[in-house]
């Protein structure tokens, strides 16, 4: 039998979708699944950027440039000005949903062995991206307990090492819901100009803002331009997670020049999500403001069901919509692979993300689920019933 790489087999599996085959089990046994375990948003993509795919007249689909196409790069300024954020064309890289654009900032900036810091729990592709560039992820730990905040800068300051390149956080965060302070931002910038690495942002989750919260872009003041890298995707924000289109922004063009030669390897990005894409960035304001009074109406359901739920303790989402919820369990993915094959409340259970995938340092939150409330608000009721009744039997089974 030929062996495969030892590499290959050192990849950590996804948190998010490793209990997919035991889903699709449990449906295939006449049990309705709700699905609160992947950030798949249900509200409508734009119209207007479905049907300009629909009525494309092109007699062929041709390779685009591979910094995308000077139409889609502009309308992408256009947008980020919009959040004060003043860039060029020359500072954007389309890319493959902001997946690609982690693979390419890894691989710009790292030597196999370098270290990226981030805060613990981070979104978990994070963990397999930098395992897949020989990168090592340094964990400096936040707490459900203070809401997911920025850990002090001083324990971010002692992870340092000398093959430290970049810091890496995602604002609204993925999967705490924190949303990353103006003065939180600018202490990073301030640590990684002092300590001559970046500080990588991902801003997919910009437009989901709750209460009195404000989003501050990493890009937003140029005077860290040269240490700073912003990643963003249309998947979440217009409901297009297939188009997979997402971009790197940075000022810095001597990370950015080496960064497009990774585009090139990979030639350009699909032509008709390019078209997708560059129709659904002129969505007008209110196609945002009706998403984000769903959302808000979903985050006050979850938080009235959770608190209803006793010996749980959850961190209150300030953005995107997820929640990180510690239940009174040993193993949290014990609990979800029981609501899969052992319960269900008229015929229908529910699905979270064990939250151990979330952080490099799992033990930690063994006993915690992140619930992605991307569910209408009768499901979302629905699936906290669940919750709360397959607590119930399963603490006491």
């Amino acid at each position: 039998m030929p062996q495969l790489s030892a590499h290959s087999q050192g990849l950590p599996a996804s948190s998010i979708r490793k209990l997919s085959g035991l889903a699709e089990d449990t449906k295939k046994r006449g049990i309705d699944v709700i699905h609160l375990n992947i950030g798949q948003p249900d509200i409508a993509a734009p119209k207007a950027a479905l049907e300009a795919v629909e009525k494309s007249t092109l007699d062929l689909l041709p390779y685009g440039p591979s910094q995308g196409t000077e139409e889609l790069r502009t309308l992408f300024c256009v947008y980020y000005a919009q959040h004060q954020v003043a860039v060029a064309p020359e500072d954007i890289l389309v890319t493959q949903g902001a997946s690609e654009g982690i693979q390419f900032v890894c691989a710009v900036l790292c030597n196999p062995g370098d270290e990226i810091i981030v805060p613990d729990p981070s979104y978990a592709n994070y963990y397999g991206f930098a395992a897949a560039s020989h990168v090592t992820i340094t964990p400096v730990l936040s707490t459900l307990q203070q809401g997911f905040q920025l850990p002090p800068i001083e324990n971010i300051k002692a992870a340092f090492t000398q093959k430290t390149k970049a810091i890496l956080i995602c604002n609204p965060s993925n999967p705490t819901g924190y949303v990353y302070s103006k003065f939180e931002i600018e202490q990073l910038c301030a640590l990684a100009y002092e300590q001559d690495c970046f500080l990588i942002v991902d801003e997919v989750y910009r437009e989901f803002i709750y209460d009195a919260s404000e989003h501050y872009s990493v890009l937003r003041d140029p005077k860290w331009a040269a240490h700073t890298i912003m990643l963003d995707s249309v998947s979440k924000r217009y409901s297009m997670c297939g188009a997979r289109v997402g971009c790197i922004v940075s000022r810095n063009k001597e990370f950015m020049a080496t960064a497009l030669k990774f585009a090139h390897l990979r030639l350009s990005t699909p032509t008709y999500a390019t078209l997708a894409t560059a129709t659904a960035l002129k969505a007008p304001q209110t196609y945002f403001d009706s998403i984000l009074e769903e959302y808000q109406k979903r985050r006050a359901v979850l938080i009235e069901g959770l608190n209803r739920i006793p010996k749980i303790e959850f961190s209150q989402p300030k953005g995107a919509f997820y929640c990180m919820v510690a239940l009174p369990v040993d193993d949290a993915e014990y609990f979800v692979r029981f609501l899969l094959t052992s319960f269900h409340l008229n015929n229908t259970t529910a699905m979270f993300a064990p939250a151990a995938g979330f952080y490099a340092q799992p033990a930690v939150g063994k006993n915690q689920i992140r619930i992605a409330f991307i569910q209408k608000e009768a499901r979302l009721k629905q699936a906290i019933e669940i919750l709360k009744k397959g607590l119930e039997a399963y603490c006491n089974s």
